[in-house]
């Protein structure tokens, strides 16, 4: 038995050791925004959670800040946990500035758009929502359309079972064992994310020329540890070096992922 939780903290310190930049960024100021609501002075959480009718011009930032606050330390602990094996996978694959661009972006504020859409128009409610599940599920939804396109099917008993409704699956699942969860919100980011998944918003990614512009421009790859290239062929210091060894893979055969920019 010490044995084994020696072997799987080793493991645990291993994993944490490589995750790259952004994902290790995302952790860290999902804690922060946690410490900072447990004092009194200033109501972080009605500030930055997404609510419909608070919406306009002037509160934008909502947008991007919502998935960044959590209702408590739990809510907080658990999408952590499910978000970064998740979002180390995307920034492994898609790089760092990538990332960045994207998940405070056009990743964050589509399914939140569609989220006022649907409880503000829609069913005429007001409902406020926060917390990172809905990348969590965004990323899940990638994941099905990209398993299902290799795996198309799941076979239980004498059944086919399309593996892109998993994400569904998990939604429900969710739904039925924690109370207070965003059934709405959480399928406007698996929509979102069998959107990205299948092609449809490949526009919404920067130009990869600006981006390898702004890489060589600030010498990113030298300067910050735990970066990934935008051709995911690199890590920054103290990262994982490319390897000597062999042809490094293309960026649209890393991972079975998509070419993201023009």
């Amino acid at each position: 038995m010490p044995a084994n939780q020696y072997f799987n903290s080793h493991r645990a310190r291993s994993y944490l050791s490589r995750l790259p930049l952004f994902t290790r960024a995302l952790i860290v100021i999902i804690a922060a925004a946690w410490v900072a609501t447990l004092q009194s002075a200033f109501d972080l959480r009605k500030w930055g959670a997404l609510i419909p009718d608070e919406i306009n011009i002037f509160t934008m930032y909502r947008l991007n800040t919502f998935p960044l606050l959590h209702l408590n330390f739990f809510h907080a602990l658990f999408n952590t946990l499910a978000l970064t094996p998740l979002m180390e996978r995307f920034e492994a694959e898609f790089g760092t500035l990538t990332s960045l661009a994207l998940f405070f972006g056009p990743l964050t504020m589509i399914p939140a758009f569609a989220y006022i859409f649907v409880e503000r128009i829609v069913m005429g409610g007001n409902t406020a929502v926060m917390g990172a599940s809905m990348w969590v599920f965004f990323l899940l939804g990638m994941e099905g359309i990209r398993t299902y396109k290799t795996n198309p099917h799941l076979v239980i008993a004498t059944y086919n079972i399309p593996t892109w409704i998993t994400p569904l699956v998990m939604v429900l699942v969710v739904q039925a064992l924690v109370p207070g969860t965003s059934f709405i919100g959480h399928l406007c980011g698996v929509g979102t994310g069998y959107l990205f998944g299948l092609g449809y918003l490949k526009f919404v990614a920067p130009p990869e020329w600006v981006l390898r512009w702004i890489e060589a421009r600030l010498n990113l790859l030298a300067r910050l540890p735990y970066y990934v290239s935008i051709d995911q062929k690199t890590y920054g210091r103290f990262g994982v070096l490319p390897s000597t060894n062999g042809p490094t893979a293309p960026l649209a055969m890393v991972g079975g992922g998509q070419r993201l920019g023009p």
